[in-house]
């Protein structure tokens, strides 16, 4: 695997190697992304792969200078999975000056659950995004990227975004990561303490159990998550959202008979201690 860190390396290292199939991480790498890294492997002539805390996504009280940095574990980890070139841009590289110029996703999508907790978050995010596709695949004419399911909300903004701009890269999506007892795997659950990491998997439980209620369509939603919400509550954690939307907009779904028959995805966020885990359930 070769290891770049400027712009004019990595694309260097991408002449003559035809499409890029690309999956960008902030390291701290687990189970979830080597499995986005062998969907790209199937996807491209050359797998790349990049590792970036993107200051620009974390608002001042979060945790972008305790985030886990695992080099070495990380650099083995892609090496096993076959990856061809790994981008690691310092912050210079990557912001040599300011970035004053950033990407404004719709507030229709972007302002409502993680948006409405994490305001700017998907500035950060779709900032960073941009600039890493422009590193990537802007002398190779396009490619592919890989992101997760985990993060829905995300998924559907980069999407969007990509369809905007019309960018020739092509969005591919991989399922969700979960522990043998459910729990999606994500770089925080590294936060939680041994009792806690007992716990978490109740959020995909509270999912599914909102997602069978929601079908059932025999109850107002909002009652339906309401008591969704109280339940989680009821065992010590702090949700911020237990809900139910449409998949195609990530809006309320309509409160009718017709709920029964939708493609919806169930979305929760919620803090179990000082651990903040989300996860959705399509169905």
């Amino acid at each position: 695997m070769q290891i770049t860190h400027s712009i004019p390396e990595l694309r260097a290292a991408l002449a003559q190697r035809g499409k890029p199939a690309f999956v960008p991480t902030m390291g701290n790498l687990h189970e979830g992304h080597l499995s986005l890294v062998r969907i790209a492997r199937e996807h491209g002539d050359v797998t790349v792969a990049s590792i970036f805390v993107n200051r620009l996504q974390f608002l001042p009280h979060e945790d972008f200078d305790s985030y886990p940095r695992t080099w070495e574990s990380d650099c083995e980890k892609l090496r096993s999975q076959g990856c061809d070139i790994l981008f690691a841009p310092r912050e210079a590289d990557l912001y040599p000056e300011p970035q004053v110029f950033k990407v404004q996703p719709d507030p229709r999508l972007a302002d409502i659950l993680e948006g409405e907790f994490r305001p700017g978050f998907f500035t950060g995010v779709c900032t960073v995004v941009m600039k890493l596709f422009s590193c990537v695949f802007a002398t190779t004419g396009g490619g592919a990227a890989v992101f997760g399911m985990k993060d829905y909300q995300q998924l559907m903004v980069i999407r969007r975004m990509v369809r905007q701009f019309a960018l020739p890269i092509e969005i591919i999506a991989g399922d969700t990561a979960r522990a043998e007892d459910g729990l999606a795997l994500s770089s925080r659950n590294g936060y939680l303490s041994a009792d806690e990491r007992q716990q978490a998997m109740a959020l995909s439980r509270a999912l599914k159990a909102l997602a069978e209620a929601a079908r059932r369509a025999d109850a107002p939603l909002a009652q339906v998550e309401a008591t969704a919400m109280q339940a989680l509550q009821a065992q010590g954690w702090q949700p911020d959202y237990l809900t139910v939307r449409n998949r195609s907009d990530l809006l309320a779904p309509a409160d009718t008979s017709a709920r029964a028959n939708l493609p919806l995805v169930a979305l929760g966020a919620a803090r179990l201690g000082s651990t903040r885990l989300i996860d959705n359930l399509e169905f």
